[in-house]
């Protein structure tokens, strides 16, 4: 009985680390919108390198790079689930020092789907401000930026790090 309860009291632990860094993540994201917000609706842009990068108010009622616009119910429902779903599986996984970049990065994913999903249900669009000028980039926020980069490293991990033997527990 003893282990039972250590084996719920470090996944309850766990749980809460998770979801703490999800929201942390989640409400920085949050925090760079009101700024955006407060500082850059109707003005005009913020250059921050001239010809390289700005800071603009842009209002994307789609998904990435703008795609899927006006299919907001989608996301309402896509999002949430997603972000269960993920942090679920970083819950999941092992106690093991060797799947914690894993469980990050499902944070991060979860954490960048949040953030924007709190601007759906807030504005009916999502509240974007980075802009790459020099390649003419679509302009996208901090969300967006957690959900890219994990992406990238959740391919790297599966391709080169992590082995098929490592999901055996499965």
């Amino acid at each position: 009985m003893a282990d039972t309860t250590g084996k719920n009291r470090k996944l309850l632990k766990r749980a809460f680390s998770i979801l703490v860094l999800v929201l942390v993540l989640a409400a920085f994201d949050q925090f760079t919108k009101a700024l955006c917000l407060e500082h850059l609706k109707g003005e005009e842009p913020f250059v921050l390198l001239p010809g390289i990068l700005e800071l603009r108010y842009v209002e994307n009622t789609g998904a990435a790079f703008g795609i899927l616009k006006g299919r907001t119910w989608l996301f309402y429902i896509l999002a949430p689930v997603v972000s269960a779903l993920l942090i679920y599986a970083a819950m999941r996984l092992p106690d093991d020092r060797r799947y914690r970049p894993l469980i990050l990065d499902l944070s991060f994913i979860a954490a960048g789907a949040i953030g924007n999903l709190i601007d759906r249900v807030r504005f009916s669009y999502v509240v974007d401000f980075i802009y790459f000028r020099l390649i003419d980039f679509p302009v996208f926020n901090v969300a967006d930026i957690y959900i890219t980069c994990a992406c990238v490293l959740l391919a790297f991990l599966m391709l080169f790090y992590y082995k098929d033997s490592d999901f055996g527990f499965l």
